[in-house]
């Protein structure tokens, strides 16, 4: 597997992203879809929109979140295959909005997909 990037999807679009996926549930703010150049808004893996609310991006949250979100993924086994196989031939940049940048719904993800087998 190729490696997973994580970035701001208010960072600026890079060659060195790869395959870029967004893997927010609601659009970001003041970002067009033209300035996004993604490859996929995968709304699917984002975290349910009540766990979202429940996390309210609390750094003390984090920890709960991490594995209540693992468990919504777990519920996704052919997607985590699929979003594996993208990054079996290409670098994958795991795309959020959020302000922090260690405690997101992109950090787990990616800790989750090079965690399970393909």
């Amino acid at each position: 597997m190729r490696e997973i990037l994580i970035k701001r999807i208010y960072e600026e679009a890079s060659e060195n992203d790869g395959y870029r996926m967004l893997v927010d549930r609601i659009w970001p703010r003041g970002v067009s879809k033209e300035e996004a150049k993604l490859d996929e808004w995968n709304k699917n893996i984002a975290p349910s929109t009540d766990l979202r609310k429940w996390f309210n991006h609390q750094e003390e949250n984090f920890p709960k979140f991490s594995e209540r979100y693992e468990a919504e993924l777990d519920l996704q086994s052919e997607e985590m295959k699929r979003i594996k196989n993208i990054a079996k031939d290409k670098p994958l940049t795991l795309l959020y909005s959020a302000k922090g940048e260690a405690f997101n719904q992109a950090v787990v993800l990616k800790t989750y997909l090079n965690k399970i087998s393909s």
